[in-house]
This record gives C-alpha cells, sequence and structure tokens, in this order.
C-alpha cells in the first residue's frame, strides 16, 4: 500500500445515500503514537491483546483495548505490513526500504531473523492453506512465497504489475490486486502458478482487498468505488459507491459487514445481504488521511491510522505536512 502521508488525495466526494439499516458504529477511542514517521497498515492479533502498527522505522505495539504501549520493533525501515503465526510464537514484517520480511518473537519483540524478499515488500500476510508467508513485491511485480520453519524463500511468482494486497480462499488459492493493471490475479499457490488476470473496470487502480470465502466473493477497493468481483468465474458482480482515497477494505464473516477506510474522511460500512446483493447502511466521519484499516473480528473493533496535518489552500495540490507528534488510531466498533 501507499504510504499515507505522502498520498492524501484532497479531493472531496458527495455521501452515497444512507440505507434504512443501521451499524450505529461509533469512534470509542483514540489511541495516540507520538514518535515520528509515516504509516500503512495495522493488525491486531485476535487471540492476544496486541495491536501492531507499522510506524516508519518500527512497529509500534499498543494494547488494543487501551492504547498502551507494549513495545517496540526496530530495524524495520519503510515497513509495510505485519502478520504473525500464533502457533509458532512468530511475528513477521515486509520492511519495504530493506527489501526483505524481519521475523520477531511474538513474547519477547526480538528481532529474531531477516528474509531477502523482491523488492519493496508491501503487503504481507500467512496463507493458512500451505503455511507460508506471501510478500507482494511492488517494485519487481511479484510475490515472494517463505517457508515459516526453514526461514527459506520456496517460490517467487511474477504477476505482470504492481501488486497490492492478497487474500486467500484457504483452498489452493490466493487472489491479487494489482494495482496498475486494474485487475486481480488469480493465482494457485500450491503450484506457483498464476491461472488468470480478471479485469476489474469500471474499478482502478485496486488496493484494498478483502474474501468471503462462504460465498467466494472478492472486495476490492478502487478509487471511488467497491467492485466485488465473483472468485471463481472472475466477473464483476457488483460495483458500490464508497469514498475517495481508500486503501484499506475488511470484512467480518459473522455480521457481514463490509469495511472501506476512505482518506477522505470516512468509512463507508456494506452489508452483504447475500452473494450479489448489498446495502450501503453507513458512512461513518473519520479523519482525513485513515485510508488503511485493521479489523479485529473477534471483537468487531476496526482500526485506522491517520494524524493531523497543517492546513492546506484548496488549490494546493502538494504533498499535505503531517503536524508531528500527531500520528493515532482511530478505534471504531
Amino acid at each position: 500500500m501507499k504510504k499515507i502521508i505522502f498520498s492524501i488525495i484532497l479531493s472531496h466526494f458527495a455521501l452515497v445515500q444512507i440505507a434504512s439499516a443501521q451499524s450505529h458504529a461509533k469512534l470509542i477511542n483514540t489511541f495516540h503514537i507520538e514518535s515520528a514517521g509515516g504509516w500503512d497498515y495495522l493488525i491486531p492479533n485476535p487471540q492476544t491483546n496486541k495491536l501492531y502498527v507499522s510506524h516508519g522505522t518500527q512497529v509500534n505495539i499498543l494494547d488494543k483495548k487501551t492504547g498502551d504501549s507494549l513495545g517496540i520493533i526496530t530495524n524495520t525501515t519503510g515497513v509495510h505490513g505485519i502478520t504473525f503465526i500464533n502457533a509458532l510464537g512468530k511475528g513477521y514484517t515486509s520492511n519495504g526500504r530493506l527489501n526483505n520480511v524481519s521475523v520477531f518473537d511474538l513474547k519477547t519483540n526480538q528481532v529474531l531473523s531477516q528474509i531477502t524478499t523482491g523488492e519493496n515488500p508491501d503487503a504481507i500476510f500467512y496463507e493458512p492453506f500451505t503455511k507460508t508467508i506471501i510478500t507482494c513485491n511492488g517494485r519487481s511485480k511479484d510475490l515472494t512465497i517463505i517457508d515459516p520453519i526453514t526461514e527459506k524463500v520456496i517460490a517467487t511468482i511474477p504477476v505482470g504489475g504492481k501488486p497490492e494486497t492478497a487474500v486467500s480462499n484457504e483452498a489452493g488459492q490466493i487472489f491479487v490486486n494489482v494495482e496498475d493493471k486494474n485487475e486481480i490475479v488469480q493465482i494457485d499457490i500450491v503450484n506457483y502458478k498464476v491461472l488468470a488476470h480478471w479485469s476489474i473496470i469500471p474499478g482502478e487502480e485496486p488496493t484494498g482487498l478483502a474474501i468471503d470465502i462462504a460465498t467466494k466473493r472478492l472486495f476490492a477497493g478502487t478509487g471511488g468505488k467497491l467492485v466485488v468481483v465473483d472468485a471463481i468465474k472472475g466477473t464483476v458482480v457488483k460495483v458500490i459507491p464508497i469514498g475517495e482515497g481508500c486503501d484499506g477494505v475488511a470484512y467480518d464473516n459473522a455480521t457481514k459487514l463490509i469495511y472501506t477506510s476512505n482518506g477522505t474522511g470516512t468509512m463507508t460500512i456494506i452489508r452483504a445481504k447475500s452473494a450479489n446483493e448489498y446495502e450501503v447502511i453507513e458512512n461513518v466521519t473519520t479523519k482525513k488521511g485513515a485510508r488503511t484499516i485493521g479489523i479485529d473480528e473477534s471483537t468487531h473493533t476496526v482500526y485506522l491510522p491517520t494524524a493531523n496535518f497543517e492546513p492546506q489552500a484548496a488549490d494546493d495540490k502538494s504533498r499535505p505536512k503531517m503536524i508531528a507528534g500527531s500520528f493515532q488510531i482511530l478505534v471504531i466498533k
């Protein structure tokens, strides 16, 4: 994903009509992190009380209920994402500027090793079917597949463009948003083979991606649109208007709610009524810059990182400047 402080979209958008059903989501807390640096992904661990937040050259670890600091993981310059395997007691960070993955101990937060990946590893996730760690490498336009037991790279898969985010159907296939090709790539992750390239037009520059395994639907966040894609056929099922600047999509399997974090200052909440029926039920006000998202399905809580920015004229198209020490995590439930 794009580093937030370097890619704030300044345009405003008209809110989509709110349906009669309401989720009543609201801001319940704001966690402040005063240290300097940009950010990208964050992820709560549903089996512990920890929230992991990418932040410049380090990962901040917070108590996901109180926001209290529980430690940091250092030497992760350009960190984008974090994932973990609780059964192994290990976590993993994708370090974009170091072109590697850091392996750290979930109890002590100490870095155990580093594994070389493709160039500019961005999103990272644990793929449960093959029990591997996968990074999406933006600059080398490929995926790195890592065996977490040996901590060795076992495969590299070219995807033909800039991979943003990937998800698994937990049955041998993964799906990757390719931002500069306006497509989703279907991959056989057992044999490390690309199966198909699916266009998601009218969606453009897909970033965030989530999956409903039960209905076999993919939810791709694009510029002002959420594109619902059939994960079997690769066809576009639905296009739903959302806010501009979306860089993250989350799905809660229990509530059937889809969340899109929109950098212009809202979070769109959509209910999946069936595999082919969806309704926007709310646009929650967040803050400008809150464009990535993490969800804790064990508590149905979502987390969005952002900051405060210096005032800017409406016609000023330069990158907004973050106010030092204002980095924060919005907690919504």
